[in-house]
Order: C-alpha cells, then structure tokens, then sequence
C-alpha cells in the first residue's frame, strides 16, 4: 500500500458509515493508515469497515460504535486510539445532515434544534477530544467537510447554514490554538475546512441517471482530496477553507 505521508499514520472518522465515509476509509486505507471509523448506525458502520478491508487486504481498519453527542464518550474514543496505536494523526469530520424549507418564514426551528446538535455538538465534541493528541502529532489534521451554503445562506437553508457556518468559526478557533501554540517555528498540526456544494456518489446517479448535479463533489474526489491534505504543510492548511467547489 501507500508509502507517501500517510504511510502509518492513524486517522479517525466521524460519520464513517454514509457513501462519503465508505470512500474516505477506503481511500485512507489505500494510502497505508490506519483508519478508525466511527458512526451512529453500528450496521453501516460494521460494512464500511469490511468493504474497506475486503478492498485492501493488509489494512488496519476498525470501526467504533460512539455517540458523539456524548462529550466523555467522545473523549474516551480519542485516548483509547492514541493508547492503542500509539498516537492520533487525524480527525475527519463527516458527521451531516440536512433539514430545509420552502421558504424562509416556513423554517421550523425544530429543525435548527436537530442540526445543532449535528452539524455543531458533534464537532464541538471531536475537536476538544482530539485536540491534544493533534497536537502531539507531527502531522496532525483535524477536517471539517462543510457546505457552501455557509457563505451564502439561501432563504429556505436558514438552519442548515447557520449551523455549517458555526461549525466552521469552532473550526477556525481551534486552527488559531495550533497557531498561537506553535510560535515562530509554525504549527505542525492544522485544523481545516473542506467545502463542498453538495456529494453525490453511484447510488444516487443510479436513481436519478439524467440529473446533472452541477457543482456537486463525487465521494470518491473528496476522498481524494482528503488523502492529499496531508501531503501539504501544516502552514498552508491550518485555519484555511479548502473549496472543492466555485466559491459563491
């Protein structure tokens, strides 16, 4: 497998059980990780992982069965990865999901009540989990993959927005602990935003054959882009939104 910069590293996945985390366990596995996945629905998480190393037979892939929501359940994921691989390079944040409306005086603030807890908890939780251990890395990444929408709200996106757009600010606030803390020399971790406009992968292509889907991002080329973020130093990444898609 991959000799390149992620050769040995130690990478979890949050939300590692939908179409994105599937490519992005595969893809990190390919490239010579360790990958740890973890997500909400054991079962999906459980085929993610056995596609993973079904496809890359010598791979270290596992998967973990962790409610993020729960701060100390969160905490102990990140020490036990770091006890039992000896250290933790990366954190990829897939955990999503989306609610809308027609219009926005139709918005329905139960929705807000579930993306906060999705869209921000979650990332609030995994980043101060696994900041320490970032830290210690000599190639730490901490990745939020987030929506254009959080740029440039549209009416009917008002709690789907608001809460990308607050988990990329958590996000920009734990790449400036990495700079302030590493001095003059420059971090050697970075905490990152990677934006999307949307995902589309096979399945979704398969329902709808003549849809288009302008701006989208196959799974496969985030995974792709994921993997080569570590090929970057620390310096061009921490702190920068990384567009995968026009910006708005």
């Amino acid at each position: 497998m991959g000799n390149g910069a992620l050769n040995g590293a130690v990478i979890a996945v949050a939300g590692a059980g939908g179409p994105a985390g599937r490519a992005v366990l595969l893809r990190l596995a390919e490239a010579g990780a360790t990958v740890v996945g973890s997500d909400a629905h054991p079962e999906r998480l459980a085929e993610a992982v056995d596609a993973a190393r079904y496809a890359h037979g010598g791979a270290t892939v596992v998967g973990d069965t962790v409610d993020l929501l729960d701060p100390q359940a969160t905490r102990d994921w990140a020490a036990h990865i770091e006890k039992d691989f000896g250290h933790v390079d990366g954190l990829v944040h897939l955990v999503g999901g989306w609610r809308g409306s027609a219009t926005f005086t139709d918005t329905d603030l139960a929705d807000w009540d579930l993306l906060e807890k999705l869209l921000i908890r979650t990332v609030q939780h995994t980043s101060l989990a696994f900041y320490d251990g970032l830290e210690r890395s000599d190639r730490g990444r901490y990745l939020l993959i987030s929506a254009a929408g959080a740029s440039k709200p549209t009416a009917g996106n008002a709690a789907y927005s608001a809460s990308k757009a607050a988990a990329e600010a958590w996000t920009l606030a734990m790449a400036d602990g990495y700079r302030k803390a590493a001095g003059e020399g420059g971090p050697t971790s970075a905490a990152a935003i990677m934006v999307v406009k949307a995902l589309v992968h096979d399945a979704m292509r398969a329902e709808r054959p003549h849809a288009k889907f302008a701006g989208f991002t196959d799974v496969k080329d985030l995974a792709e882009a994921i993997a080569g973020v570590w090929d970057k130093p620390a310096s061009e990444v921490n702190g920068n939104r990384l567009w995968l898609t026009e910006k708005p």
